[in-house]
């Protein structure tokens, strides 16, 4: 069953490309008032804003907060509600990612990777959190990664961070329990978004491979279905934890990693 949001808003960080922009476009497909945030010029916010209005009539509101900045992220939730009067649908999606072993791990990298991966999901569903107990509603989904359930060497914050989301949305999950408001993560395997895309560039360089010969080998690194997880299978999956059917998941793990975590 699809999810029917009209009436609904949502608002998706990181959501200038990738998974983001999928989940962001998907919502405006099913009727939601999108916020979008993220980085990018011009051109590329307007690019995003127009993908969005090809599905849908209503207008889109870009939101430029940085993620590094407690203050900015409540202001933006703050704005969202004051112009829409609600936040209902929450997707905590921006992230980064850098590479290094522990001993060698620039440390205003870690508070970086820490910051927008993990505490900026903190700040925006404490934020949003009051209105939604308020209105007896809310969705709360936080994408995670299959490195919230695992580790891979050289992926220290990134793998800290992700772990710590997972442990966030069972609390936020636990504490609303009792009410309309649901929180859950999404856990992808490899996804072909701009981070993955610079790990399969980064491989072609060292190994000298073709790109997709190099695609092919973090594939079969780690995921057994040797496919790629598609922004639209995460879109829809978001979308289902908005409905009707979803309504009563929430602490969960939603694992999407082609069978990475089964081994």
């Amino acid at each position: 069953m699809s999810a029917d949001l009209t009436g609904k808003v949502a608002l998706v960080t990181g959501s200038t490309s990738g998974i983001g922009l999928a989940m962001a476009k998907n919502f405006a497909r099913l009727g939601a008032q999108v916020v979008i945030n993220g980085l990018g010029d011009d051109a590329a916010i307007q690019a995003a804003k127009d993908e969005i209005t090809s599905v849908s009539d209503l207008t889109v509101k870009y939101d430029s907060a940085n993620m590094l900045d407690a203050d900015a992220i409540t202001a933006m939730i703050s704005s969202a509600e004051e112009e829409f009067g609600a936040v209902d649908i929450l997707v905590n999606n921006a992230g980064i990612q850098h590479t290094a072993r522990i001993d060698e791990f620039p440390k205003a990298r870690w508070d970086d990777i820490i910051a927008i991966n993990l505490s900026s999901a903190f700040h925006t569903s404490s934020a949003a959190l009051p209105g939604m107990q308020k209105r007896d509603f809310g969705r709360i989904i936080n994408i995670a990664s299959v490195h919230g359930l695992v580790g891979s060497v050289e992926k220290s914050a990134y793998v800290a961070a992700k772990h710590g989301i997972i442990g966030l949305t069972k609390v936020t999950a636990l504490e609303n329990a009792t009410q309309n408001i649901t929180c859950n993560a999404i856990c992808p395997g490899w996804v072909r978004t701009p981070l993955v895309e610079a790990q399969i560039e980064a491989l072609a360089t060292k190994d000298g491979l073709e790109k997709e010969e190099a695609a092919k080998r973090l594939l079969a690194s780690k995921e057994p279905s040797l496919r790629f997880t598609t922004p639209q299978q995460l879109a829809d999956a978001a979308a289902f934890l908005c409905g009707p059917a979803g309504s009563n998941m929430t602490g969960s793990s939603l694992t999407m990693d082609g069978g990475w975590s089964a081994q």
